[in-house]
């Protein structure tokens, strides 16, 4: 097939630190690419990628700080991509909703992964004007809100599969991997460290948001015993870092979309600890790749008594079998190919589960080219 992956323009792809959407972005191209299909990735400059790359800006807006309007270029790219639609057989967005409105007025198909939260209530908004637009959901928790939407089927996010792996170490400290936010909960992390007497390591960036945030509620307590602020990291560095930690720490507070710093845990054979929002139930299964606790007395508690009894060889396991990108592209294939050839049947199956055909936001059955697209898994 003739794929155009189009990315945001704020990291290159992969990105050279933290970015979770571009890296995505650049597995799954990278994983067509090897399938044998022809994929043109239009993204920043700096990025590097075995596919065409076509340079919508020289480096990504996070390295160039002249940039002070970033919507441009993005809107910009749309267009651009907009006048080379014909020569592709299949569209992939991962700009959110933007290219919503000029592409359902053309006629290469064309699908948008959704990476982002969408419990916001001006989501419903757009998602009520564009109840035609088929859209890919990272976990079923992150689509429950939009009902009204066109999900045609949802896809974990998968890395390669040995881009991290578990090394011998031994496994003296608790991680917190990503990003410092308020949703993310650091503070928390910190408190079940203290009250299980291990060290924590924090390797996560902090955009700049989130800076007043980091000096006010999260500085004080990096001066705490134990408490070891690393800054961001690189995929190089995770699987030493993560195949040390008896555990990753995510007491998250906010519906996560998906959270690939669980993946990635699972792939070095380290567990997760989470509290149970967003895709948490989804990504992680109790008892086998982790616990799901709901405050930080049950955290404490599986740390202490419950971790003995997890295989670090299973866990790493559980990742191969279910959050590969090599399994992340076939099932991306599949939608491509049921839109390039407009496969429609009365029911779709989502996740192994039937479903009726898409349905406006008023209730009624969509008809014509916005019936149920049939994927199936």
């Amino acid at each position: 097939m003739r794929i155009a992956q189009i990315a945001p323009l704020t990291e290159a792809i992969p990105p050279k630190l933290y970015g979770g959407t571009e890296r995505v972005v650049s597995w799954l191209t990278e994983e067509l690419v090897a399938l044998g299909h022809d994929v043109t990735l239009f993204a920043s400059g700096d990025s590097r990628t075995s596919a065409k790359l076509e340079a919508m800006w020289p480096r990504a807006l996070r390295m160039d700080d002249k940039v002070r309007d970033p919507m441009a270029l993005h809107v910009a790219m749309l267009e651009h991509v907009r006048r080379r639609a014909q020569e592709f057989d299949l569209l992939h967005f991962h700009l959110d909703y933007l290219p919503f409105s000029m592409f359902s007025r053309q006629s290469t198909p064309f699908v948008t992964t959704m990476h982002g939260r969408l419990d916001l209530p001006e989501h419903q908004t757009v998602f009520n004007a564009f109840t035609h637009v088929p859209v890919i959901s990272i976990s079923n928790a992150q689509r429950s809100p939009l009902p009204q939407a066109r999900w045609l089927k949802t896809i974990y996010h998968g890395l390669p599969s040995t881009l991290l792996t578990p090394r011998p170490m031994n496994r003296d400290y608790l991680a917190v991997l990503g990003r410092i936010a308020p949703e993310k909960a650091v503070d928390r992390a910190i408190r079940i460290a203290q009250r299980c007497n291990l060290p924590l390591k924090i390797a996560a960036k902090v955009d700049r948001v989130d800076v007043d945030y980091f000096a006010n509620e999260i500085r004080p307590l990096l001066d705490l015993p134990g408490i070891e602020y690393i800054g961001e990291i690189s995929d190089a560095d995770k699987s030493e870092f993560l195949s040390g930690a008896r555990a990753l720490l995510l007491p998250i507070d906010w519906p996560e979309p998906f959270g690939l710093v669980m993946i990635e845990a699972m792939a070095c054979g380290t567990p997760v600890i989470a509290y149970p929002s967003g895709s948490v139930s989804e990504v992680v299964e109790h008892g086998l790749t982790g616990f799901i606790v709901d405050d930080e007395a049950a955290a404490v508690n599986a740390i202490e008594h419950q971790l003995p009894r997890l295989s670090h060889q299973k866990i790493h396991a559980r990742f191969k079998e279910r959050f590969t990108a090599h399994r992340m592209a076939v099932d991306y294939l599949k939608v491509y190919h049921a839109l390039a050839t407009g496969t429609r049947r009365p029911l779709r199956t989502v996740n192994g589960t039937t479903a009726p055909a898409a349905r406006d936001h008023e209730g009624r059955h969509q008809t014509g080219m916005h019936d149920g697209l049939y994927v199936s898994d």
